[in-house]
């Protein structure tokens, strides 16, 4: 695939963007002004360079359709300068910028910047940093922060001693090749994506080459690798009582060590058998994307500057932990992650974005928030994120359900509605309660302030899943019956005379029904907890009426 067909048909992301020459906001086709345009590349270069790196072109559409820039040659010259022009971006960027012709005649301008060591900021006195295909604003004061991170990522940029060329797999990097579809040479990609570079008259890898594609990885970095343990029970014994099952050492260069290690520990995923409406379903134990996306992690985001400790997998009969060297780079910290927040910042850019070429990596920022998605759609407990003795970082991951099967069935009326992981558990408890809710219960279970608490509630009440009882309590109940809820065959049965009468009685119920007593006695209590009737009274006066 030559550069034009990839640049119109990859997806925009982290490493690339798509630009139109033309404003189309009046309804009509229209030349963008060269002001405007030069706003918007330096806009996004700037966050690539403060981010991973990545390339911008400028004559094509959001949707891939070549369009061209049709400015004249002194407009064109004026915006390929404004990388290195200190009227937008300070310090200036260096940017290989180029003009490449179509087929039909058109005109494309690309820019290509990689992650600098500097951290950029436009001259309006924005820092911005680029977030999957978003360039996201970055807080003044965290450019101190981001600065201490750009230092670390020096680590995998530096020549160790004795490398050379021969050192490198070139198969590997053949497959790299190929599977991005670059059209040059294997030498070409290393040196356009700064793997290699030319000293003393002749080309050397860096270590992040020789991590990626070396044929000994572990000449270069001892503990490189993957260390994948697996423990019989819930916790580690030792000496006499050593409880290890099985103790795999995975060895490989990165480019491959990903998709190894995923096949060392799935045969070690259990499948379990659960019954739901009268017939038996498999399900996994841990959410294939959460725990892939744990290690992948580990491997791109790990500190490559500490060489006495390596990451780590340690599955118990209970939980998955996913160790790695080093804490998050910051501004990230564990903190944020726990919240779920879309973050990213890479300590090792030259690894990250090959790991993404090869399909291991996705949208930046997304993985973490997805994993929480992931692991909550399927009942489990979100994953935590700790810090382990402030030299370590590390996920977990349990695999004992959040709840019974029939609360999630019954939590699936809520899809579509975007809630969160405390909304969906504070609903759930809310129904073993009779449907109600307070913001003291929510603060125990979530563990959230009475403001968040607060917030979160009102949010539910705007979408109308909750409202206030009006007690002085400030008690809230589940409105049930979203849209597309069925009704239950009794509770259709009972509507008429509910909604005529207001209140019905156990007697009335069972009579209306057509059953014996002890089976209206089970009706009645199943459409309470599910929330469709409400009781009052006691024993003989006990009566029912609709949640309304």
């Amino acid at each position: 695939m030559d550069d034009i067909s990839r640049w119109s048909q990859m997806d925009e992301g982290q490493f690339l963007e798509r630009k139109s020459a033309f404003d189309r906001s009046a309804g009509r086709k229209a030349w963008l002004k060269a002001p405007a345009i030069a706003k918007q590349i330096a806009e996004t270069l700037t966050a690539m360079a403060n981010a991973d790196g990545g390339e911008l072109v400028l004559g094509i559409e959001k949707d891939g359709s070549i369009t061209g820039v049709p400015h004249r040659p002194q407009k064109i010259d004026f915006l390929l300068s404004v990388p290195r022009d200190r009227n937008y971006v300070l310090p200036s960027l260096s940017a290989r910028t180029r003009r490449v012709q179509t087929p039909d005649g058109l005109l494309l301008l690309h820019f290509e910047v990689d992650w600098s060591p500097e951290v950029h900021r436009l001259t309006d006195g924005r820092y911005l940093l680029r977030i999957g295909d978003r360039n996201m604003p970055f807080p003044a004061e965290q450019i101190a922060a981001l600065k201490q991170t750009k230092g670390q990522g020096l680590v995998e940029r530096s020549f160790p001693l004795g490398a050379s060329m021969d050192d490198l797999n070139g198969a590997l990097v053949d497959e790299w090749r190929l599977r991005i579809s670059y059209a040059g040479t294997a030498y070409d990609l290393l040196r356009e994506h700064e793997l290699i570079q030319g000293r003393n008259g002749r080309s050397v890898p860096n270590l992040a080459a020789l991590l990626l594609f070396g044929k000994k990885p572990n000449r270069w970095h001892p503990r490189c690798g993957i260390d994948f343990v697996r423990w019989e029970g819930t916790e580690r014994k030792h000496g006499a009582q050593l409880n290890i099952v099985k103790r795999i050492r995975i060895e490989q260069p990165l480019s491959i060590l990903v998709g190894k290690a995923y096949d060392t520990v799935s045969p070690f995923i259990r499948e379990r058998q659960q019954l739901v409406d009268l017939f038996f379903t498999e399900r996994v134990e841990y959410p294939t994307f959460v725990w892939q996306e744990a290690i992948v992690n580990a491997v791109a985001h790990r500190d490559y500057g500490i060489q006495g400790g390596g990451i780590e997998i340690h599955m118990f009969d209970d939980r998955m932990e996913i160790r790695s060297p080093g804490l998050p780079p910051v501004p990230v910290t564990v903190d944020a992650l726990n919240r779920r927040k879309h973050m990213h910042l890479s300590r090792n850019p030259l690894i990250v974005r090959v790991l993404t070429g090869l399909g291991y990596m996705r949208e930046m920022g997304e993985g973490i928030p997805r994993m929480f998605e992931e692991m909550e759609r399927e009942g489990f407990y979100p994953p935590r994120f700790d810090d382990i003795g402030g030299a370590f970082f590390q996920a977990t991951l349990r695999n004992e359900p959040v709840y019974d099967e029939a609360t999630l069935k019954w939590l699936q009326q809520f899809n579509g509605m975007n809630l969160d992981g405390d909304q969906k558990r504070i609903l759930a408890c809310a129904k073993a309660h009779e449907g109600q809710l307070t913001n003291r219960m929510y603060r125990k279970l979530t563990g959230l302030d009475i403001y968040s608490a607060r917030q979160s509630i009102q949010d539910m009440m705007r979408r109308g899943i909750v409202r206030s009882t009006g007690k002085r309590s400030r008690m809230y109940e589940i409105i049930i019956d979203p849209p597309g809820l069925p009704q239950p065959a009794e509770l259709i049965a009972l509507l008429p005379q509910l909604k005529s009468r207001g209140w019905l009685s156990n007697g009335e119920i069972t009579a209306i029904l057509g059953v014996g007593r002890q089976k209206a006695l089970r009706v009645t209590k199943r459409l309470v907890k599910e929330g469709w009737l409400v009781r009052e009274g006691e024993r003989k006066w006990t009566t029912y009426r609709l949640r309304v």
